[in-house]
C-alpha cells in the first residue's frame, strides 16, 4: 500500500554562540518525524519560505499538513497592538504558514494544527487569541509545564459527538502543555471539542471540513509514552490516503 506524505511546517533555530554566532538553521522536532513515520506515513520538512511559488510546489508533493508549534503568532494578524506578555514572533513563519494553511484547504487535504499550530488555524479564519495566560483572570492551570515533554500533567473534557472523541473514544484525556497563548475568540467555521478545567480551548475542529483539527498539547511529545496519542496521527494519515 502507498505511504501517504506528511508534510511537517519547519522553524528556525539561531545559534547564539560556538563558531557560527547568528547561523539559522531549518528544522522540526524529531518527535513529529518519530509520529508520522511510526505510523505508516512519509514525514517530509517543509521549510520557511516567503515564495508563493515555492509555498504552492511543497503543497502541491503532500498528502496531508502537520502545523507545529513555536514562535507566537503575531497579533497583527488578528487585529491587535502586541500587549507587554507577547512572545517572540517571527514574521516570515507567520507568512509562510498561513499559506500553507491556505493552499492545503484548496487542495482540499488533512491538516492537523499541534500547539500554535491550532492557534494560527484559528487566526486564518477570523478568531483571536490571548497573548498571555494572565490577560484571563480566569485561567488557574499551570498551562507551560517547563519541563519533561513526554510526561501529561492536566486534564482535558472532551466533547462527545465531536471528531476528537472519535479519535480517542474517551470522556478525557490526561495531557502535556507548553504554551502561554491560547484561544480567545473562536472563529465561525470551528466548535470547540475539548477543554481544560479553568475553560482554556484544548482542541477545535472545522464544522465543514473532513479534517481539519487542532489541538493545544503535544501528541508527537505522548507518541511513546502515551499511546493513546498516535490515534490522531493514524487518523491523519488515514484521512491522507
Amino acid at each position: 500500500m502507498r505511504k501517504p506524505i506528511i508534510g511537517i511546517s519547519g522553524s528556525i533555530l539561531e545559534d547564539n554562540g560556538g563558531y557560527f554566532p547568528g547561523y539559522k538553521k531549518s528544522y522540526v522536532s524529531e518527535y513529529f518525524v518519530e509520529s508520522v513515520s511510526s505510523n505508516g506515513a512519509v514525514p517530509i520538512i517543509l521549510p520557511i519560505t516567503t515564495d508563493i511559488d515555492i509555498i504552492k510546489k511543497q503543497i502541491s508533493l503532500i498528502d496531508g499538513l502537520i502545523l507545529t508549534g513555536g514562535h507566537d503568532v503575531s497579533p497583527l494578524f488578528y487585529n491587535e497592538e502586541p500587549k507587554l506578555k507577547l512572545g517572540r514572533t517571527l514574521y516570515d513563519r507567520d507568512f509562510f504558514e498561513l499559506n500553507l494553511l491556505k493552499f492545503s484547504i484548496e487542495k482540499d487535504i488533512p491538516i492537523l494544527g499541534i500547539c500554535r499550530g491550532m492557534q494560527l488555524m484559528n487566526v486564518y479564519f477570523g478568531g483571536s487569541l490571548y497573548q498571555d495566560t494572565s490577560y484571563q483572570k480566569d485561567f488557574y492551570i499551570k498551562h507551560n509545564q517547563v519541563y519533561d515533554p513526554p510526561v501529561p500533567t492536566h486534564s482535558v473534557d472532551i466533547i462527545k459527538g465531536t471528531k476528537i472523541y472519535d479519535i480517542f473514544k474517551k470522556d478525557s484525556l490526561l495531557v502535556n502543555s507548553f504554551h502561554h497563548q491560547m484561544i480567545n475568540k473562536l472563529a465561525d467555521p470551528f466548535i470547540k471539542s475539548s477543554s481544560s478545567k479553568d475553560g482554556c480551548i484544548e482542541s477545535i475542529e472545522h464544522k465543514d471540513k473532513d479534517f481539519l483539527i487542532g489541538v493545544q498539547w503535544h501528541p508527537e511529545m505522548l507518541h511513546k509514552s502515551t499511546p493513546i496519542m498516535n490515534n490522531i496521527f493514524k487518523k491523519l494519515i488515514e484521512k491522507s490516503l
